[in-house]
């Protein structure tokens, strides 16, 4: 019995160590900002700590992790469900575009493990401009509860400023911290105005992340096991020429 007992403490000590570097691991979507009629789109899911470059391989995702689903939204609001595949370190997914106007991909997936009294609610979107910009180009396309946007994530441009805004639960979210990653792994945290809006002026080329993380009180069960948190997370990657 005694041994029994010691091995659970074991277990949830161990669990709740994990919890918190899971946090700071994040899904994010990768992409190129614009996309050419009739094309093929190629599309990234990784998982892992973007500021450090620490990327974890496809098949050490934890939990069901990679049961995430992925819909792609067209310029006039088509939905289509995408499938993807395991690679070394990431899952990929295509489509071509045949619209012209910005796609929407949407990324979400609710762990199906509890960590602690926790549960991890994981989102992330891309956007997709082809040939203009006139149809889809608006945060609301994003049918997540949580995301982040930029109307002009497919022109941005070291030096210049970069401009955004969150939104949560299908409102703008007022006076939030969000933080922005840089290519080299430098961060900045931001706080978001009374419209949801933010901006910041990259000083390098490459790839940044933005992060949004919000953790809400609400008791509940999921898949068995209670919770007194959700902790979720969006994701948006500009790509700063």
């Amino acid at each position: 019995m005694k041994s029994k007992t010691l091995k659970t403490i074991t277990f949830l000590l161990l669990m709740f160590a994990a919890a918190p570097s899971l946090f700071a691991h994040a899904l994010w979507i990768e992409t190129k900002a614009t996309g050419t009629k009739g094309k093929a789109q190629e599309i990234s899911i990784y998982f892992g700590e973007f500021s450090d470059n620490d990327i974890t391989k496809a098949d050490k995702w934890f939990s069901d992790l990679k049961d995430f689903s992925l819909v792609l939204i067209s310029p006039s609001k088509k939905e289509t469900k995408l499938t993807s595949k395991a690679l070394d370190n990431k899952y990929q997914a295509f489509f071509t575009p045949d619209e012209e106007g910005v796609y929407t991909i949407v990324m979400h997936h609710t762990v199906g493990d509890v960590y602690g009294t926790m549960k991890l609610d994981y989102n992330s979107s891309a956007t997709v401009v082809v040939g203009n910009k006139t149809a889809g180009n608006q945060a609301t396309a994003n049918s997540n509860k949580i995301g982040v946007f930029s109307e002009n994530a497919d022109v941005a441009k070291k030096n210049v400023k970069v401009s955004g805004f969150a939104l949560y639960e299908g409102a703008v979210a007022k006076e939030t911290k969000i933080k922005v990653i840089a290519p080299n792994g430098w961060e900045k945290e931001l706080w978001t105005n009374d419209k949801g809006e933010f901006s910041f002026t990259p000083i390098w080329s490459g790839n940044y992340m933005v992060e949004y993380a919000q953790t809400d009180k609400a008791e509940g069960e999921h898949n068995g096991k209670k919770f007194n948190e959700i902790w979720k997370m969006a994701t948006y990657q500009i790509t700063v020429k």
